[in-house]
């Protein structure tokens, strides 16, 4: 115990020397006080140099491009009208999400809930029955695609929106809690179970201990002596999630190669340039670009002489990348993005950062206004904002935002209804009748890209299809995105 008191307080004492050793940045501009001194109060300003780059993640340098429709709309389907918009910066992951990666993510859920809570695991079960079709023999690959050894770097497909989202959650757990672990501040808990497990909501809001190492020094007065890490020291990064469908679209084409002084001068078709899906470098000359359905019951070419030698989906990573370092963002697997689709998204969206599908939320708190104790898995509880917590907001007056201007009760065309307003009042299934003329709802998902059972035409970024968020196909996967937090370039 002495030991451990005398390594804090050295490296309080660090911390002290370091302040005073920086005057400019170790002074507030606006007061005068002094920023890590525990003499005056102990009000901490921690060096921060840049985002670190997550594992598997690729910088997508944001800005502006025309988001939609690059060729013919043989389909007629009139969803992608062509329109400007702004990007974010943001970070994507360099393949789809790969079998290998699943399979760690499902025996993390087996190893901390399986004995107590086994409905978790079975949850996030891929659908392996995805692969069954009735007028084939595909018997083989329910059996063995998701697990044998040879499909380990394949794209995990059978994955629901649901639970591609679940994923993202769990991998910003797993690289906050190593984070740590390499800095010091936590050793490592193998030991983890149920609801004693690193969340990183739970521990930023002081409601996860974990085997703490090495805390950081608080140079508060009234302190213990010690702290946690809090966002502000810009140690732990920020979400794994779901790409938005501008994101995915923006990453995929990969503009920024055909760039020059603020001007797009070539725009493209594909996620490379030119109209045609096989490549001009002659060291390739003649292949494909990437893995997708030729023709009908031509789906790998001829033996001897295959052109994009995959029948099923390729190992992640296979054929070329596009500007941005991304692989497979036109074939292999088609790929969930985590807008709500809707037909008319081109009109309605906002032209920056544009996205469908807000439900603004808040933690559960008690009636002292402290948070609520965390769930079962050791997650924070959230709840729907209330009608009387917008009342004075002008952004916003609600929680549910997925109909907003567009399938809402007071945009239906249903007008007769008004006199007599059904149960429905969100309007979406009188505006779309689901069920009987469409299937759009409020759970349709869009998904992105084309697959290795697609034809070129869904290569294109600028095509979306939808889904209910629920199901799964052998032929969906998705990958994870990442916000860029400070300066939209690093460094600057």
């Amino acid at each position: 115990m002495k030991i451990r008191q005398i390594i804090q307080a050295g490296a309080l004492i660090a911390v002290i020397v370091l302040s005073g050793s920086c005057k400019k940045r170790g002074t507030s501009s606006t007061t005068g006080w002094d920023y890590n001194n525990p003499k005056n109060g102990g009000f901490e300003v921690r060096a921060f140099a840049e985002q670190q780059t997550g594992p598997g993640l690729v910088f997508i340098e944001g800005g502006t491009f025309p988001m939609g429709q690059t060729q013919d709309d043989v389909m007629f389907e009139w969803n992608n009208q062509a329109r400007r918009v702004t990007v974010a910066s943001f970070y994507m992951d360099e393949t789809e999400v790969r079998n290998l990666d699943y399979l760690e993510y499902l025996y993390w859920l087996n190893r901390v809930y399986g004995t107590d809570y086994p409905g978790v695991y079975r949850k996030a079960l891929p659908d392996s029955l995805v692969w069954r079709d009735k007028l084939a023999y595909n018997e083989p690959l329910v059996e063995y695609y998701f697990r044998h050894p040879a499909y380990r770097n394949y794209p995990v497909v059978g994955v629901s929106w649901v639970q591609a989202n679940e994923y993202c959650a769990w991998r910003t757990d797993r690289v906050n809690e190593i984070l740590l672990i390499k800095k010091g501040i936590l050793a490592m808990d193998p030991a983890q179970k149920n609801e004693n497990n690193f969340n990183t909501e739970a521990y930023l809001a002081g409601q996860y201990e974990g085997l703490v190492d090495k805390p950081l020094p608080d140079l508060n007065p009234n302190g213990t002596g010690t702290r946690k890490v809090k966002m502000e020291d810009g140690i732990m990064l920020p979400k794994y999630r779901l790409p938005t469908e501008a994101e995915w679209e923006y990453a995929a084409l990969g503009l920024i190669g055909n760039t020059s002084y603020e001007r797009v001068v070539e725009r493209k078709n594909y996620p490379w340039n030119g109209n045609y899906v096989r490549t001009n470098e002659s060291r390739y000359y003649g292949s494909f670009m990437d893995n997708f359905k030729r023709d009908k019951g031509y789906y790998m070419g001829v033996a001897g002489n295959l052109n994009d030698g995959a029948d099923i989906p390729a190992p992640c990573g296979s054929y070329f990348p596009n500007d941005y370092g991304l692989y497979n963002m036109a074939g292999n697997v088609s790929e969930w993005v985590l807008d709500v689709y809707r037909p008319l998204s081109f009109y309605d969206f906002s032209d920056l950062h544009p996205y469908r599908g807000n439900i603004f939320q808040t933690p559960v708190r008690d009636a002292e206004g402290f948070l609520a104790e965390k769930d079962s898995l050791g997650r924070l509880k959230y709840r729907d904002i209330t009608p009387a917590e917008a009342m004075n907001r002008t952004n916003y007056r609600q929680a549910d935002n997925i109909n907003y201007l567009d399938g809402d009760f007071s945009s239906s065309i249903a007008s007769e209804y008004w006199k007599n307003p059904p149960k429905d009042t969100s309007g979406t299934n009188l505006m779309y009748q689901y069920g009987a003329n469409s299937l759009v709802s409020d759970h349709a998902r869009v998904y992105k890209g084309g697959s290795w059972k697609d034809p070129a035409y869904y290569l294109s970024p600028g095509t979306r299809r939808f889904m209910d968020e629920n199901s799964a196909t052998d032929y969906i996967g998705f990958r994870c995105a990442m916000i860029r937090v400070g300066g939209a370039i690093p460094g600057k």
